[in-house]
């Protein structure tokens, strides 16, 4: 999904026009670096896992934790090497996010489940940000309009984690529902999917995509309305269980605009 993203961004900044070899860089490094932060938080959630996902890697004795991390190190190592092939803004784009994927799953989600919940958004915001200084060598209001969408992706972690509140308190992670509550976090998850609507025009008003996005985003603004709706008319976890699953089936239409607005 951020390889793809980045590679949106930059259709968008090039309003459609292809160039395969940089698309290529763009994807396999921003993957890499994405794919090196899932194992080392295996290596991280090994304990937990053993509790609520004994079928993971390493609780399954499919590969050992040192694996694991040497892994994610291989995958680190090459992902940053492919994005200095790019350009230097790439290689510190994608260092800063290792450095946070590794923060993260050592440190935060122990710490601070809302903390955790914004960062992971963040960390899904660079995705913009690494498609312009793919193309362009720098980071600007640009790609930084198209990142606001991330806000989504906070609110539908803070739904995920009132979904897993059961689990998340037997290995002792400081998740927001168990701080509020349930019905409290949808309200929060919500509020992040308004942000989220309110920030979709932003790409269109700064001149990143044309006239053809703004079809499919409205209709994802309207499924994000109808959610934040239904979670602060009924957030019981039937309710909250039903908006994660339409909010994130709905996320196609985030491609789906960013490609429209490219070529029209």
């Amino acid at each position: 999904m951020t390889g793809g993203l980045s590679i949106l961004t930059a259709l968008a900044l090039q309003k459609g026009v292809v160039i395969w070899d940089l698309y290529l860089k763009i994807f396999v490094s921003m993957a890499l670096i994405a794919s090196g932060g899932f194992a080392i938080n295996d290596y991280f959630d090994k304990k937990a896992d053993t509790i609520v996902k004994p079928d993971r890697p390493i609780p399954s004795g499919a590969i050992s934790p040192a694996q694991a991390v040497g892994i994610s190190v291989m995958q680190f190592f090459f992902g940053l090497f492919v994005a200095f092939l790019i350009n230097p803004l790439c290689s510190v784009v994608l260092l800063v996010d290792t450095l946070l994927l590794i923060f993260y799953s050592a440190i935060l989600k122990r710490h601070s489940g809302l903390m955790s919940n914004i960062l992971v958004g963040a960390l899904i915001g660079t995705s913009f940000l690494y498609g312009e200084a793919a193309v362009f060598n720098r980071i600007s209001v640009l790609s930084f309009s198209a990142s606001l969408t991330s806000l989504g992706s906070i609110g539908g972690n803070v739904l995920r984690d009132i979904l897993s509140l059961e689990g998340d308190v037997k290995v002792g992670y400081p998740t927001l529902p168990q701080k509020i509550g349930p019905i409290s976090s949808a309200k929060v998850g919500a509020l992040f999917f308004l942000l989220s609507a309110a920030s979709s025009p932003f790409p269109y008003i700064v001149g990143l995509v044309n006239f053809g996005y703004l079809f499919p985003i409205i209709l994802w603004d309207i499924i994000l309305l109808y959610s934040v709706l239904s979670l602060l008319r009924k957030p019981d976890i039937k309710s909250v269980k039903r908006q994660e699953r339409i909010v994130t089936m709905s996320m196609i239409l985030l491609p789906i605009a960013i490609v429209a607005g490219a070529y029209t």
